[in-house]
């Protein structure tokens, strides 16, 4: 443009111009296809989504709360961490093992379950329902086809019961696929749990893009397209093998790949 521009035609750009702005602004608030599938998708999730812990009639408070399950297969089955467990409960003094499953009201049903299957290795562990109605079961991706850079979700408790059970979920993407145990430079750099890493099986982790907290784990991490599990969410177990040198704990966040549910449940009768 320059200054011999009539004025009529200096209006005329300008509102070519605004008209322009409104529809890019108009493009940019319309949802994408990813977010717009996940608001499909999490209706079937949430309903899956458990709270792993003990329960006491006589402490207070009755249930405490240890991290996130999810019920796969025949709704009778429960996969989290295994580090999410308790080593031992105290039946003795009427202690069980138990999920709380959210209600309608925020309030919580809890049902007892039975350990039935662990990889300490990969820090899986698998419960049984005891008793009741089997539960909404989440689908188990079969092929492994996540790349870095791919959108996920995983919902799941981020700070536990402190604001009541309400399943809460997070977006991201993977931003790296890289392994368990990263090997160091000094020796007083290796801890227990990273000797046995790097010894015995250097398997492959995912690396989130994607903010969680030590109550997400045992969150499922989905594919916001297809809702399909394809990882488990993990705060503690990995990051003292990846972290172990650092004064201070990263943001970042980690998940296990699905193909490792798969194997565990495979053994599961």
């Amino acid at each position: 443009m320059n200054d011999t521009t009539p004025r009529g035609g200096l209006r005329t750009v300008r509102r070519r111009l605004l008209l322009a702005a409104c529809a890019a602004a108009a493009t940019a608030m319309v949802p994408g296809p990813a977010l717009a599938d996940l608001v499909g998708v999490l209706p079937r999730i949430k309903p899956s989504i458990v709270a792993v812990g003990t329960y006491q009639r006589t402490r207070s408070p009755a249930f405490q709360f240890r991290g996130t399950g999810f019920v796969v297969g025949d709704g009778r089955l429960i996969v989290t961490n295994a580090h999410v467990l308790p080593d031992t409960v105290a039946t003795d003094k009427m202690e069980a093992l138990v999920i709380a499953v959210p209600g309608e009201d925020e309030s919580a049903m809890a049902r007892p379950v039975a350990r039935i299957a662990a990889d300490r290795e990969r820090d899986l562990a698998v419960l049984r329902l005891e008793g009741g109605p089997p539960l909404p079961a989440l689908a188990l991706a079969r092929d492994e086809r996540v790349q870095e850079g791919q959108e996920i979700a995983f919902t799941g408790f981020p700070i536990g019961a402190v604001l009541g059970l309400t399943p809460v979920t997070h977006r991201g993407l993977i931003s790296a696929i890289t392994p368990i145990g990263i090997p160091q430079g000094k020796a007083r750099d290796l801890n227990p749990a990273l000797v046995r890493r790097l010894a015995n099986d250097v398997f492959r982790v995912y690396q989130l893009d994607a903010t969680a907290y030590p109550g997400n784990s045992g969150s499922p991490m989905f594919d916001p397209r297809t809702g399909e599990v394809i990882g488990v969410l993990n705060m503690v177990f990995v990051k003292s093998t990846k972290e172990n040198v650092l004064s201070d704990p990263s943001g970042i966040s980690y998940a296990i790949p699905v193909e490792y549910v798969n194997r565990l449940l495979a053994g599961v009768r």
